[in-house]
């Protein structure tokens, strides 16, 4: 027994002289903290978005009035082309700027499209009629730029000058390595000034529509009490529709099948959805935006979540199956319709450092509606603006952490119908039953006709015959 101690003491202490080595080594040539990359360097310049362009919109002319300008300064009528090539001008082609007919038209490529006006001295391509949007030219040279690719939604236009102060400015800033890199492999450096032209528009979309295969209300078997009892057991205890029948039979002794208490979910969210998009929040001056997945049949969604970061309303929201820059647009909008006058610079929108924002942004700005964007970046405060916004993006991260745990229950969506339904319900109950700790443990917005009902069942109720006038009031308007 003696000789067997002996060996395990032994071995015990070998194996703490190996511990020792092993820690040694570690600290000689790991090191404790991984080294912090510059993102602000032109390496890292696909992960920021580059200020709007200048639009060169050229300036309508009439030919006729060139003409005569043309004969008083030389005394003489400007002679019209005479084509002696093989691919004429077709009769009934004219100038895009100044409206000159073919006569006074060169083919100036040898039939491969682009003319050249003797008039004016306009450069066009006979196949493209559009005239209004003019030339889109970089801000820092004033070289127009080139489209390079053509993605879903938008262009890829790049300034290729090489004496552009940008590019000059970007590629001095590159150390060493990155100038050697630069030269091997160019394709993963952003040092162009590069802008996306987008080819939908995100303004003209209808957010208000509401989810599909929503059913009317029309009680058969249960009344509106078990409506109300099916939305309490479902979207505030987030249990799932399983759950939730097998809760009201054990409970209530009412005998109903999941797949009912999905459909009176499904028809809530697309009777209370109106009213909760169009109640007046009264919002502050200070968002925050970010955005969280989920699963549809197994394939990663996305939830994008904007709440007034004081008085923690959530104002916009948007499923999507991509994480592009179109919801982002869309959420945006839906959050600042809740403001009777838009606020402009006076709105701080705090956000993380993705790049949607960035282009969402440019986006507004485009349509006259300008305003401070605030990215949080990473973790830790690391620069000034994070130390003093990091509070927003931590009220957007309790949101999320709040929904996450309504989510989970449904081990991710069957359609997306289901995920439609569950995220407008979860908003309704969000910002008007719920109790919060911030409104000292009520609802964040107060309703007169909901604070009289004393259970929640009947709140619901309550809720749904709102939103129900509301919709016939717009109907009827």
């Amino acid at each position: 027994m003696n000789s067997i101690i002996s060996v395990l003491v032994a071995y015990n202490q070998f194996l703490l002289l190996q511990i020792q080595q092993l820690l040694l080594f570690i600290v000689k040539n790991i090191p404790l903290k991984s080294p912090k990359y510059d993102v602000t360097s032109p390496k890292y310049n696909k992960l920021t978005i580059d200020k709007l362009p200048v639009i060169k919109q050229p300036e309508r002319l009439n030919y006729t009035v060139l003409l005569d300008e043309y004969k008083f300064n030389h005394g003489k009528n400007l002679k019209p082309v005479k084509s002696r090539g093989s691919n004429p001008v077709p009769t009934d082609t004219v100038c895009h700027r100044c409206g000159a007919p073919h006569d006074y038209l060169y083919d100036n490529t040898g039939g491969r499209g682009q003319l050249l006006c003797k008039v004016c001295g306009l450069r066009f391509n006979k196949d493209k009629n559009d005239f209004k949007i003019g030339a889109l030219v970089c801000p820092y040279c004033g070289h127009i730029l080139v489209k390079k690719k053509d993605r879903k939604h938008f262009n890829i236009h790049k300034c290729v000058n090489k004496s552009c102060p940008y590019y000059l400015d970007a590629l001095n800033r590159l150390s060493p390595e990155d100038q050697a890199e630069y030269q091997q492999d160019k394709h993963k450096f952003k040092l162009h000034y590069i802008y996306r032209e987008f080819t939908i528009d995100f303004f003209k979309m209808d957010l208000s529509s509401m989810p599909k295969g929503a059913t009317n209300l029309t009680f058969r078997n249960f009344s509106s009490h078990i409506m109300g009892l099916c939305l309490t057991y479902n979207v505030n205890l987030g249990l799932s529709t399983r759950a939730t029948a097998r809760a009201l039979w054990e409970v209530h002794q009412v005998k109903i099948s999941h797949t009912m208490v999905a459909n009176y979910a499904k028809t809530a969210a697309a009777i209370v959805k109106p009213f909760v998009d169009n109640f007046d929040y009264k919002p502050t001056n200070y968002l925050a935006a970010d955005e969280t997945y989920t699963k549809v049949k197994g394939v990663r969604h996305y939830v994008w979540f904007i709440v007034d970061a004081i008085k923690k309303s959530i104002l916009g929201y948007q499923i999507s199956s991509t994480r592009d820059v179109g919801p982002c647009i869309l959420a945006m909008r839906m959050a600042f319709a809740k403001f009777k006058e838009f606020p402009g610079m006076a709105l701080k929108f705090a956000a993380d450092g993705y790049t949607a924002y960035k282009l969402a942004q440019q986006q507004f700005m485009l349509q006259g509606m300008d305003f401070n964007l605030i990215q949080v970046i990473g973790l830790t405060n690391d620069d000034p603006v994070s130390t003093e916004y990091r509070w927003l993006k931590q009220i957007i991260e309790r949101l999320n952490r709040t929904f996450k745990f309504s989510y989970q229950v449904t081990n991710g969506y069957g359609s997306a119908e289901g995920s439609n339904t569950h995220v407008a319900l979860f908003v309704a109950y969000y910002n008007f039953l719920r109790p919060h700790s911030y409104t000292y443990w009520q609802p964040l917005n107060s309703i007169p006709e909901l604070e009289s009902i004393p259970n929640i069942p009947g709140k619901w109720q309550k809720l749904i015959e709102l939103s129900q006038l509301l919709i016939l009031s717009k109907q009827a308007s």
